[in-house]
């Protein structure tokens, strides 16, 4: 598994589409997967994508991602962002790169939706481009990692 990227979405995320589509859009957690994975594929990755509405689960597949030693991690940990010391502490534990999205710009909505714990572990944080800042952080993971576009 050396050549896979981890994508893991937190809470209320399978409701993408649906939900306050104002603010979130209108595309699909399917959306969301097809996207990453066509993205991951043009740097030659392959993608281990999953939600959770529960954060120990969200915790093993970080876990799993390290023990499988996973390329790199993108990670929407939505409303785990602010209050989930446990998930940061997985990701300290980790030895490959994380990358945070958020679809909203989470610095431009309510206050109590701006600290975030997970970009304590993170090497860099993309919100506020929809779903396309999920093509944008794998993007970003495959320069990190010297990975240049196939094809």
């Amino acid at each position: 598994m050396a050549k896979t990227i981890y994508v893991l979405n937190g809470p209320n995320m399978n409701l993408l589409g649906t939900r306050e589509p104002e603010k979130y859009g209108r595309a699909t957690l399917a959306d969301v997967d097809r996207l990453c994975r066509e993205t991951a594929e043009r740097y030659g990755f392959e993608v281990v994508f999953r939600q959770s509405n529960m954060e120990g689960q969200l915790i093993d597949w970080i876990q799993e991602a390290q023990m499988r030693g996973a390329t790199g991690l993108v990670i929407n940990p939505a409303g785990y962002t602010t209050t989930s010391i446990a998930i940061l502490d997985a990701l300290l534990a980790c030895s490959m790169p994380v990358i945070e999205v958020h679809v909203t710009n989470i610095h431009a909505r309510e206050s109590f939706r701006q600290n975030s714990y997970v970009s304590k572990a993170a090497k860099a944080v993309i919100a506020g481009f929809g779903i396309d800042g999920y093509a944008l952080a794998i993007t970003g993971l495959a320069r990190l990692l010297g990975a240049t576009a196939q094809g």
